[in-house]
């Protein structure tokens, strides 16, 4: 059994028990979070796409950690003009658990 979330502007194919590095959500650690948007819902082999959305399917899961990702390097170069700028960017996020998919 799966789902295909959407949240933060990425979809995102969930199962049950496995942890999610999703962008940055609200919460405290251990406090639950519910994903309404499901676009698209399996049960073995029994499939339902929503048009855009499912409306009588819900995930649900609990936030594991807020953190931040690995450093990036932003390096921006023109030659012969003297431009140099680094700059270096860690994009937060929240790692979900997901517990259950509600059909």
């Amino acid at each position: 059994m799966y789902a295909v979330v959407k949240t933060g502007g990425k979809q995102y194919k969930v199962q049950e028990g496995e942890i999610l590095r999703i962008e940055k959500i609200d919460g405290e650690v251990g406090s639950p979070v519910k994903f309404e948007n499901v676009l698209m819902y399996s049960n073995e082999g029994n499939v339902s796409i929503g048009q855009p959305e499912l409306d009588n399917v819900a995930v649900s899961g609990q936030i594991v950690e807020q953190g931040k990702g690995k450093k990036i390097i932003v390096f921006k170069y023109k030659r012969r003009k003297r431009y140099r700028k680094k700059q270096g960017h860690r994009q937060q996020f929240t790692a979900v658990k997901i517990d259950a998919i509600s059909a």
